[in-house]
């Protein structure tokens, strides 16, 4: 679609006399398939195009939202933005003449070496069904599934300041399951990047082992319900980078997005355990956690070259040496707490606003590989893909359950365990950070499925991660 044309078209409506205007339309495409149990489900394609507009005039800022790309939509949204100005213009929690103002303008297009369309329907269906038939190996597997997703966004953005970003994005989702059954012990079982997903093409789903470890995922599905209850005491935790994702996400990201510490979200995701104080000075973890914001890693889900209020992104550290350095902020946020952050404000759609949203959000490599990672493990676990989670308002107190687990004893990988869970409180966990797998153990991975604000925005992140260890931690067994 020519989102060009619109912006002539609304450039035609918006009045002269607006102090300052800006216009982010988008373009997304999602197309999905999915075969279980050797049955193809409707294959299913969704569209949404539309634009995002802010006025800021008069003292008040305002915005508002049409699917209609023509003169009478574009004539409707600036009369009901306008109209909210007036309304809420007394109690604009940044003053209008203070509104962020983008500076640059730009592109971005995510690299894809080998297109969706390169492959066809029939192809793909086709890889989903061997799929199904690797995973269906045992009577005992009673329920299996691949599935395998594409979405594209254009995005443009333009202000009354002749600023114009144009951003292209392609993803890939895959992923496979194993479910087993013995009497009455169940397990799941899931691979080829379930619950996750990359930017790039049908190149990245090597990286995630898709097709080639569905029948890796079945087996161990049957070893698990065969498997004894994970041990429950306090050792050491090995945590592969399936699990360190949710763990950034829930226990770093979250309590670190600004306009929870300032209050937005209270009322409906919480509020956080980090306040406006600690920046600067407060020591998050131990000396070996290091956490980036980093938009830069073609392949992870969150990255760009702007955020969706048109601030430039750049590799920032939030956490280094263990110490909080900043939170995760865009511009409209930075302006009312006086904190510097990253360009961290984005909308899922055009029908949205954009907000404080963690992107790709990172533990940096450290120097251990992971034969080095486990022998240093006298007595521990270890835990990979999440499979439940729990965590207070605050961001604080949580517990997490995986998927697979595995005895480390003396050093060494031994039996495997199932319903592996640990908890814990959010900085003393990370404070018990006793050594950071290296580059050999590093992996991206990301979510879809993020979901905050109200009304509510799921949106995509990402979180690369090498291997951790962290002492000291209870762990215990059960559903």
């Amino acid at each position: 679609m020519n989102l060009n044309n619109a912006i002539t078209l609304f450039k035609q409506v918006v009045p002269a006399s607006i102090d300052y205007w800006t216009l982010r339309l988008s373009f997304d495409t999602i197309e999905s398939l999915d075969v279980r149990e050797n049955i193809l489900k409707p294959p299913s394609i969704k569209q949404s195009c539309g634009a995002h507009i802010t006025l800021v005039h008069n003292g008040g800022i305002a915005y508002a939202a049409t699917s209609q790309l023509n003169i009478a939509g574009f004539t409707h949204a600036i009369e009901q933005a306008l109209r909210w100005i007036e309304i809420t213009k007394q109690h604009s929690l940044v003053k209008a003449e203070n509104y962020p103002r983008p500076c640059k303008s730009g592109s971005y297009q995510t690299p894809v070496l080998e297109a969706w369309d390169n492959s066809t329907a029939s192809n793909k269906i086709s890889l989903l069904h061997a799929i199904n038939k690797d995973l269906n190996i045992s009577d005992a597997i009673v329920d299996y599934q691949a599935t395998l997703s594409r979405r594209e966004t254009e995005s443009l953005f333009v202000s009354s300041d002749d600023i114009k970003i144009e951003q292209q994005f392609h993803y890939i989702i895959p992923g496979f399951y194993a479910v087993a059954n013995k009497g009455s012990q169940t397990q799941m079982r899931t691979g080829g990047g379930w619950g996750s997903a990359r930017q790039g093409g049908l190149e990245q789903l090597s990286s995630f082992n898709f097709p080639l470890s569905a029948q890796q995922t079945a087996e161990e599905a049957l070893a698990l319900v065969e498997a004894p209850e994970c041990p429950t005491d306090k050792m050491s935790l090995l945590l592969l980078p399936s699990q360190m994702m949710l763990q950034i996400h829930e226990s770093i990201g979250h309590p670190l997005e600004l306009d929870r510490i300032l209050g937005d979200e209270r009322n409906y995701a919480g509020t956080s355990f980090v306040s406006e104080d600690m920046f600067g000075h407060y020591q998050y973890g131990s000396e070996l956690l290091n956490v980036s914001s980093n938009a830069s890693i073609p392949e992870e889900m969150a990255s760009f070259a702007f955020d969706d209020e048109g601030t430039p992104a750049e590799k920032t550290y939030l956490i280094c040496n263990g110490k909080l350095e900043r939170p995760l902020g865009g511009a409209s946020s930075q302006t009312r707490s006086h904190l510097s952050s990253v360009a961290n404000a984005r909308a899922c759609d055009w029908n949205r606003p954009a907000m404080d949203r963690m992107a790709n959000l990172n533990v940096e490599p450290g120097d251990k590989n992971m034969e080095q990672l486990i022998s240093s493990i006298e007595n521990g676990v270890l835990m990979d893909t999440n499979k439940s989670w729990s965590i207070d308002d605050s961001r604080n107190k949580f517990q997490f359950g995986c998927e697979f687990g595995r005895v480390i004893r003396d050093g060494e990988l031994k039996e495997i365990v199932r319903n592996p869970n640990y908890r814990g409180i959010s900085a003393n966990f990370w404070r018990n950070l006793a050594s950071v797998g290296d580059e050999s153990t590093f992996e991206v991975w990301g979510t879809p499925y993020c979901g905050k604000g109200e009304p509510n925005q799921m949106i995509h992140v990402g979180h690369a991660s090498p291997a951790c260890v962290f002492s000291n931690i209870e762990i215990f067994g059960g559903a």
